[in-house]
């Protein structure tokens, strides 16, 4: 039979003014791909390789065919789809229409309330390791980060250190904490009690929290994601919660994020903060691709995603542990990216991870370097992408390492 969606053609990007591909060739921040690959394989920045679902480009084209694009205001379908997935993909039932808010991207949506809640100059406190975006996007708004580390368990799982968060923030008086749930880039989907603790500290300390969900829907199987904000009342009064149907669907070209505020009077200041620059506003064409990515369709081809995810991660993790003895690669529990960590592979083989990293990079696989994301000997690689391509990417490293 048929699939009901294609998650093997391996579609070419290159040209398509895909930053995955087309930035891979002389741009300073991009892992450095020689002139002479042909076939690069992108598995550095957090971007899938696959085709949108075509309930996302039914929605879009039916737009389209009206002729008009002026100003507009957002139609109650917007609204009424947030709701909806919130409601039946992670249980938040007493979500209302008011309490969303458009946000142009969850960056922007993080300095919006940063700038509500602390004062630039302030420090906030970070889980390390941290997702670069927000170690940039916190730094260029003049804010500093506070890092408290991720801790392995006995059973290599990393869990908040909350003696050393209560410290930090006793210590230097923290007034905000940014939470990335799933965290980005261990990949972790933290159990309620993880949240409850965390949040029950930030409550004492009478701390606001951000928290960046917009990994919420890429849970691999045997996890549950939880809102922050769900899990008690005072977690609803100090919880600002940013969500994005980009990174789920890959839509992130189109523009188009969200906040859920329940506290009013924050709300009220947030959004007076993100309407401040009169730019933080909707395209009319991504409002449409939410609406058809947040369908029963856009739900369908989302659980196989999943499923697939799950397998190109595992076999991943079994590959690099195999052929690579002393790497260490921690089962991400949502996400699709993989933090690995070369370490002790690094010692035994006496190569350095730039010596690594440009072997791989050789070979046209575009993995990324760990160590802006505070991984000393680390790379995050990006495992959405058509099986076949998996093992292909994996083979060319294979060839390229001893």
């Amino acid at each position: 039979m048929k699939e009901e969606f294609d998650f093997t053609s391996v579609i070419e990007r290159r040209g398509k003014d895909a930053i995955a591909l087309d930035a891979l060739y002389g741009s300073d921040y991009a892992p450095r791909i020689p002139d002479t690959v042909t076939d690069p394989i992108p598995m550095w920045v957090a971007d899938m390789n696959f085709a949108v679902p075509p309930c996302i480009t039914n929605a879009v084209r039916e737009r389209l065919d009206h002729p008009l694009f002026g100003y507009f205001e957002p139609r109650r379908e917007y609204y009424d789809s947030i709701v909806r997935w919130q409601k039946d993909r992670h249980g938040m039932t007493d979500l209302e229409p008011d309490q969303i808010g458009y946000e142009n991207g969850v960056l922007g949506g993080l300095v919006s309330a940063l700038r509500v809640l602390c004062e630039p100059g302030e420090e906030v406190l970070v889980h390390s390791p941290t997702y670069v975006g927000f170690t940039g996007s916190m730094t260029h708004a003049g804010y500093r980060l506070l890092l408290s580390e991720l801790k392995k368990d006995g059973n290599g799982i990393y869990r908040m250190d909350f003696e050393d968060m209560d410290r930090k923030i006793a210590s230097h008086h923290i007034r905000c904490a940014v939470f990335c749930s799933p965290h980005n880039p261990a990949g972790r989907v933290w159990e309620r009690w993880e949240i409850e603790q965390a949040m029950d500290l930030f409550r004492r300390y009478g701390v606001y929290v951000i928290s960046d969900e917009i990994w919420a829907d890429l849970v691999l199987p045997g996890h549950t994601h939880i809102p922050t904000c769900s899990v008690s009342e005072d977690a609803k009064e100090r919880t600002v919660s940013l969500y994005a149907p980009t990174k789920t669907f890959n839509l992130a070209g189109l523009i188009g994020s969200y906040h859920v505020i329940q506290n009013p009077d924050l709300r009220k200041r947030i959004e007076k903060a993100g309407r401040a620059t009169h730019y933080n506003s909707m395209n009319v064409l991504s409002m449409y691709a939410l609406i058809g990515a947040y369908s029963e369709e856009g739900g369908r081809w989302l659980d196989r995603l999943v499923r697939l995810l799950d397998r190109n991660l595992a076999e991943g993790i079994r590959f690099l542990e195999r052929e690579f003895p002393g790497t260490v690669c921690t089962r991400p529990e949502g996400t699709y990216m993989l933090f690995v960590d070369f370490t002790d592979y690094c010692a035994r083989t006496g190569i350095t991870l730039d010596e690594l990293l440009g072997r791989v990079w050789n070979t046209g696989v575009a993995i990324q370097d760990g160590r802006p994301f505070h991984g000393p000997c680390h790379s995050r690689m990006n495992f959405a992408l058509p099986y076949e391509r998996v093992l292909e990417a994996l083979d060319r490293m294979r060839k390229a390492l001893p």
